[in-house]
């Protein structure tokens, strides 16, 4: 990627952490709150589900990064964008919590309940047409690319700086690190890691993919996309 789009990714993604967990944006990092309640997403997500997901999973990776933090003062203060930037060069159990971490930042904000998640804005859903045809084609798409992971990882709608692309990611890695196959800023994604949907759906895969389509928080999608212009 060119270093003029890697720098609009960047910016975009220094917004995108101000505006919605800026706590949890620069080290020491902070376990941003849910956006609601811990039930609020039933039946999809139950109580029990979220309230492991968020204050285990993404808690050990906060402690984890604060923990590299503690050991090393020169990451008093970096933000994730800086370590997103050099991914590559990371240690890698570093790449793994800094990314863990932001992706479930990224997730909770992406989650609303039943019927008020709201519908992609007419600008996002001539851009989807664009690049898949439909908003069922984009859907279609990315329950694809869900289904064909093997691995632990996420699935991402992302804006690469000239479309919309599909992007599946291995364990903790995302779009925004330097050594993707797809980099651009991440509009939408979904957790694939089994802690996500085992305990309400077990192996049933498909069954929580689509479900998960009905807690959709499209208003924050389209609030992302109106911030890239």
């Amino acid at each position: 990627m060119n270093s003029l789009l890697t720098l609009g990714f960047l910016g975009v993604l220094s917004l995108t952490l101000t505006t919605n967990f800026s706590t949890a944006s620069e080290a020491p990092y902070k376990l941003p709150k849910l956006p609601y309640t811990v039930d609020a997403l039933e039946p999809v997500i139950s109580r029990e589900a979220l309230a492991l997901h968020h204050d285990k999973i993404q808690k050990a990776y906060c402690d984890s990064l604060n923990r590299s933090v503690e050991n090393d003062p020169k990451m008093e203060g970096i933000a994730l964008s800086a370590l997103f930037a050099k991914a590559s060069k990371l240690d890698a159990d570093l790449r793994a919590n800094a990314g863990g971490f932001y992706n479930h930042s990224f997730f909770w904000t992406m989650l609303a309940p039943v019927g008020t998640g709201g519908e992609p804005s007419p600008a996002l859903s001539a851009r989807i047409t664009t690049d898949f045809g439909s908003l069922e084609g984009m859907k279609t798409r990315f329950d694809e690319v869900s289904q064909d992971s093997k691995e632990p990882g996420w699935v991402w709608l992302v804006w690469t700086g000239s479309k919309l692309r599909i992007a599946n990611t291995r364990n903790e890695d995302n779009p925004l690190m330097d050594d993707m196959e797809i980099q651009g800023t991440p509009l939408l994604a979904n957790d694939l890691w089994e802690h996500a949907y085992f305990q309400d759906y077990q192996d049933k895969r498909t069954k929580y993919l689509n479900a998960w389509w009905t807690i959709v928080n499209w208003k924050e999608v389209n609030s992302r996309f109106a911030a890239l212009k």
